[in-house]
């Protein structure tokens, strides 16, 4: 073991440049981040500058550096699709051959709504993909009015059902998504995952999602890095989204953020207690706030957050701490549409202990992550995983 503690951290839509195979989903000429660069008078990241990021992507405002403080490289991803789950069960070393469902363009069959309908009491409306906000300044009167279901879905693989947390109740809206669930467990429906979407407000332009989001996911399609780290005894913390992308498999400890820099106080907190293994955060409102809506200019002061946070967290770490920052796929904001991009992601790895660190080959698979960790830890990746270490590099 070189390492007593590993903190790995997910930049949720962070990517770094089209992959080869992007035109085959529709991406051309994508790159989130340097196109945030392009679109903002000022960046100021320094930590993350230190790091190495410039060096993996150019950026306009912001040199790459001669001697960056970590080892930086790309990863690129093997499994079929770009989304959330595919990416983040990639990384823990599954390879995803089959994409999830997607309803974007005609919203849900009309035999699942009816079958919803019938299952849950209420009436649905909305059924359309369409982004949160709009959907609730269109919707919600109705909805708080008559009783009626607001159900939506996105560019993503997801079923969303909205629910006023004063006139549909949490625990109604909640048992609503269950039965969703349910439903699209189905080959034919299956989704990745449906998420509780609890609202507040009355009217038109008051309207505000809570921090009391739920998502209900697919269990992973097989054992992953959480789960050898765990079975053998090791702390696997999750910070954010990283409870419901895994449905709780392999972990020990869950921690649920109410926003991306509450993600990183939450992971300093960590940082300053004495545990052995992981802490695996997620940090979605790059994604969910900036890269959907397609605002770089929010998405670029989101960043600038989060490096002040990590200047922070850098402080707390010790010499036999690593340090690995990633993504879990693209969301270029200046791109058409609201979907994800298929993209490249970065790797920086970074000790206190490090001595020499340099840039690294770049890797066919995110499962580079799991399997590094894992090996050192010296636990066995699980049967049927894909990937390989390069823990032996990282010196």
């Amino acid at each position: 073991m070189k390492y007593n503690r590993i903190f790995t951290i997910v930049i949720d839509s962070m990517g770094v440049g089209e992959m080869k195979d992007a035109k085959e989903y529709g991406d051309i000429n994508v790159n989130t981040l340097a196109h945030i660069s392009q679109s903002v008078d000022s960046f100021k990241i320094p930590n993350l500058q230190e790091l190495g990021l410039a060096n993996i992507c150019p950026l306009k405002q912001v040199e790459s550096v001669k001697n960056p403080k970590a080892y930086y490289t790309k990863l690129a991803e093997k499994s079929v699709g770009k989304d959330t789950m595919t990416g983040h069960w990639e990384m823990m070393g599954l390879h995803i051959t089959k994409p999830f469902k997607t309803f974007t363009e005609t919203g849900f069959p009309q035999d699942l709504i009816e079958e919803l309908e019938k299952r849950t009491g209420h009436k649905i409306i909305g059924n359309k993909s369409s982004s949160g906000t709009t959907i609730l300044d269109e919707l919600a009167e109705e909805e708080i009015a008559t009783g009626n279901m607001i159900v939506y879905t996105s560019a993503d693989s997801v079923l969303q059902i909205c629910g006023n947390e004063e006139t549909f109740d949490l625990k109604e809206l909640y048992r609503c998504c269950e039965i969703a669930r349910e439903l699209t467990l189905r080959d034919e429906w299956k989704v990745g995952r449906v998420i509780a979407r609890p609202y507040i407000g009355k009217k038109k332009g008051e309207f505000k999602r809570t921090a009391n989001r739920h998502d209900y996911a697919l269990k992973p399609n097989g054992k992953t890095a959480l789960n050898a780290l765990k079975e053998n005894g090791y702390d696997v913390i999750s910070v954010g989204k990283i409870f419901d992308i895994f449905d709780g498999e392999g972990l020990t400890e869950s921690n649920k953020s109410k926003s991306s820099i509450h993600g990183m106080e939450q992971t300093i907190e960590i940082a300053k207690r004495d545990f052995k293994g992981l802490c695996f955060t997620n940090l979605v409102d790059f994604d969910a706030l900036w890269g959907h809506r397609r605002d770089p200019k929010g998405y670029a002061k989101e960043i600038e957050n989060f490096d002040i946070k990590l200047g922070e967290l850098l402080k707390n770490l010790k010499d036999d701490d690593l340090l690995i920052i990633t993504a879990d796929h693209g969301n270029d904001p200046t791109y058409t549409g609201s979907d994800h991009t298929r993209e490249y992601v970065p790797f920086l790895a970074y000790s206190p202990s490090l001595k020499e660190p340099k840039e690294l080959d770049i890797y066919d698979t995110f499962a580079v992550i799991g399997n590094t960790i894992a090996d050192n830890f010296g636990v066995k990746m699980p049967e049927n995983t894909i990937g390989h270490s390069v823990i032996d590099q990282i010196k």
